[in-house]
């Protein structure tokens, strides 16, 4: 996840939302040491150098940290530049990247992972809004203006709920320490347990997850934490309470396939296992 003091490239930087994200990021205060694009009529973007390939980006600005803003066709071929480059933290923003593609990039994470573990890549998304630790960096799309900083961290499959939430939190409770948008596909590159991982390492003591209908993400997720002896405070908020069964609701991964994917069987598990669910946003870390 970030620490703050990222070299961020971002590919895909010469075009619509390559160049508007690009500003907003180094307008928070972002690094962004470089672009790649293969529109070789244009060599710089709101000041920042534009490369045809990773290799050379990497070679020359020390980049380790790269966000995606690829059409989703080229979206494989962009990820795999990136890692063969060295780059060990990929956020992919594109949406509707083929799932075969996706698989292709989550296999070689994990290849890659397996066998240099104290080397690992970490890929968040695709069809996500990224990261950001509110007033140190932001690599990704939100609006900066409803994060405040804060001590509890938002782990999220929804890009829009991400920020409800994080304005919530940031008027009405103790801010947001970090905010992780981790994607609305049903394959991503980090799931809510490797999201969990990160709160754990930097003690960081409150988590708001934010979950919806389909899957069991967020049950394995909080039951890992759980059995690494993880006793912070955390509370889940599910969206899509009222979704109709088999539909699919925005999200691909949001299908409700049978009893054990709906919302009120999580909900009573996560029960079971003494994890506040809050029903309504505006209850989740409210000031006591």
């Amino acid at each position: 996840m970030l620490e703050g003091n990222e070299r961020v490239c971002v590919q895909g930087i010469t075009g619509k939302y390559g160049k508007f994200h690009t500003k907003k990021m180094k307008d928070y205060g972002t690094n962004i040491v470089c672009g790649v694009s293969p529109n070789k009529t244009v060599s710089e973007v709101h000041g920042v150098k534009v490369y045809s390939d990773m290799q050379s980006a990497v070679n020359e600005t020390g980049a380790d940290t790269t966000i995606l803003f690829v059409p989703a066709k080229f979206v494989l071929n962009a990820t795999m530049d990136a890692i063969n480059s060295g780059i060990k933290k990929i956020i992919i923003i594109s949406e509707h990247v083929p799932q075969l593609d996706s698989l292709k990039i989550i296999k070689k994470m994990s290849e890659i992972n397996h066998n240099h573990h104290n080397d690992k890549i970490t890929i968040i998304g695709p069809n996500c809004p990224g990261i950001m630790i509110p007033d140190v960096i932001k690599v990704g799309i939100m609006p900066e203006s409803a994060f405040k900083s804060g001590d509890i961290a938002i782990i999220s499959r929804s890009g829009t709920l991400m920020y409800e939430v994080a304005k919530h939190l940031s008027t009405r409770s103790t801010g947001v320490k970090i905010a992780m948008g981790l994607g609305g596909d049903p394959i991503i590159g980090t799931n809510i347990a490797e999201a969990m991982d990160y709160v754990i390492e930097k003690n960081i003591r409150k988590v708001a997850i934010i979950g919806e209908v389909g899957g069991n993400d967020e049950i394995s997720g909080i039951k890992k934490a759980l059995a690494m002896n993880y006793n912070g405070n955390i509370q889940t908020f599910f969206a899509g309470r009222t979704a109709p069964k088999g539909k699919t609701m925005g999200h691909a991964g949001a299908i409700i396939k049978g009893f054990e994917e709906t919302i009120e069987h999580k909900e009573q598990v996560l029960n079971e296992m003494g994890i506040r669910t809050i029903k309504k946003i505006d209850d989740l870390f409210i000031r006591v």
